[in-house]
């Protein structure tokens, strides 16, 4: 840990290294006794130092790889203190399925992110809380419903950007290149024509230049620094570092999309709502005087950029997934033989392929569990005082589950540190569902667009192995799959690749 604070930016580095000495004279809370917070009986942990916790206890560049850790010495449910507050961590899946799915309303709150809270001001579907988010969910879903999320009209959508995808791809002429941007323009486009009812050209310098933010950001929130802003909210005011480039970037964003609002006012026609903010602008109608209505502009513009980075975060999966597949050729060679024996080769893939290719829908599975895309979820909170496991957690307490510890579990998936597609594979070679598949959590916060990010996978991979052979630059066995970062979200290593027409 001598040289933890070199991993973060280094002009912050000095006051990390007051901090060291207290670090090294830190022990742990070996008895595992419950601790005290206000009126509540924690779970056991760490003991934490005074102001800044257990965080330096904590690899800030694999928090999972801590947290499993902590559970062999505290258990599947324990505390730790992200500065002066404390988290109570969920380990496993017996522990999350209790909370999340057995208890869902008592901790279906969103727990303390400052860096988020900063960027969001509480509004959206995303860091809200209470009526707020249950009447901005609630209306997005249905929404969502409406234009066809897990319906044909959307399976269109995604089915026309996979030619668009197809030819972007052919235009590389089999040549080396990073296919980063190309892959993040699909899903990208998709969730714009749900919100807006707009696709761009992959050269449009609009689009480029909102691709570039997000991807910007996903390396930002997974960073060292990140972690360390969110336990100690004030470096948010007073520390220069890049989350000060983050929410530059998120200004940005909300800017685009206030202009897309006010063009959709200008020409709005209540009856005949054309995409998503058309349908928020029309609820705004109808409660606008409603004095406690949730349906504002705020919530509007928040919302659809909510929308538009989860929607949009598909394209992170999709390039993981090709690096495995080309670290993996015989899986992609599988795959293809069960493309040209379903789809064969001039269709495009639809959604009703998937039940007669078990093979590919198991790929699809093992490739978002392996790569554990957001190690440990976002961050959960009780909604009110609740006893859990024979201790008492107060109301507002932060919750973090790991999703890792379920994915990654020894006892469901034989062997969970290989990339595997036999993990969703019965001994026929039929695909099996397995109750521990949570990249999109559970519950009640569970991800909006889970729906749309499955189809999107499965139809976006399926095109691109009908379409093209990948090689990759180096042998196989060379490629690197470690993850770059993994604060928040899974980075996979930059990579070249050679898209071969099939």
């Amino acid at each position: 840990m001598h040289c933890l604070w070199q991993s973060l930016d280094n002009k912050n580095a000095g006051f990390w290294s007051t901090f060291v000495p207290l670090w090294l004279a830190a022990s742990p809370n070996s008895k595992g006794s419950p601790q005290s917070y206000g009126k509540g009986k924690l779970p056991p942990g760490p003991t934490p130092l005074p102001i800044i916790g257990n965080i330096l206890h904590v690899d800030v560049k694999d928090i999972s790889s801590s947290l499993r850790n902590f559970s062999k010495a505290y258990g599947p449910v324990f505390t730790l203190y992200f500065g002066m507050k404390p988290t109570v961590v969920l380990h496993g899946y017996e522990a999350i399925k209790e909370a999340l799915i057995d208890l869902g309303e008592e901790f279906s709150g969103r727990g303390h992110s400052p860096v988020a809270e900063r960027a969001s001001k509480n509004f959206g579907v995303i860091f809200s809380n209470g009526k707020r988010w249950k009447e901005i969910r609630r209306f997005s879903l249905m929404t969502l419903r409406n234009f066809g999320m897990g319906k044909r009209s959307t399976e269109d959508r995604i089915q026309e950007e996979a030619r668009c995808l197809v030819e972007a791809l052919r235009e590389t002429n089999a040549s080396p290149c990073d296919p980063t941007f190309i892959l993040a323009c699909a899903p990208c486009n998709v969730i714009c024509s749900i919100i807006f009812q707009k696709r761009f050209e992959y050269t449009d310098q609009d689009f480029l230049n909102l691709l570039e933010k997000l991807d910007e950001n996903t390396q930002i929130v997974s960073s060292p620094w990140m972690q360390f802003c969110n336990a100690f909210p004030m470096l948010i005011d007073y520390f220069p570092g890049s989350h000060n480039k983050l929410l530059n970037n998120v200004a940005y964003l909300r800017s685009y999309f206030l202009e897309k609002v006010k063009e959709h006012q200008e020409s709005l026609d209540i009856n005949n709502p054309r995409d998503f903010i058309d349908c928020f602008l029309i609820k705004m109608e109808q409660e606008k005087h409603n004095q406690e209505s949730e349906f504002i502009t705020e919530n509007l513009i928040i919302t659809v950029s909510d929308l538009f980075v989860a929607g949009t975060g598909t394209s992170t999966t999709l390039r993981y997934g090709l690096l495995l597949l080309m670290k993996h050729p015989k899986v992609s060679a599988k795959i293809q033989e069960e493309i040209n024996h379903v789809v064969g080769r001039h269709r495009s893939p639809c959604m009703q392929d998937r039940s007669s290719m078990p093979y590919t829908d198991a790929v699809v599975h093992e490739i978002q569990r392996y790569i554990d895309i957001i190690p440990n979820n976002l961050p959960h909170a009780v909604t009110r005082d609740i006893k859990f496991r024979n201790y008492f957690i107060p109301k507002g307490t932060t919750i973090l589950t790991s999703l890792s510890s379920v994915l990654h579990d020894n006892k469901e998936f034989s062997n969970p540190e290989v990339f595997d597609p036999g993990h969703f594979l019965d001994d026929s070679g039929n695909f099996k569902k397995s109750d521990y598949f949570m990249p999109f959590s559970a519950g009640k916060r569970i991800c909006l667009g889970e729906g749309l990010a499955r189809m999107e996978l499965f139809l976006f991979l399926t095109t691109i192995l009908q379409k093209f052979t990948l090689k990759p630059l180096v042998d196989p066995k060379d490629i690197d799959t470690t993850s770059v970062a993994s604060g928040f979200v899974s980075v996979p290593p930059s990579y070249q690749a050679c898209f071969i027409p099939a």
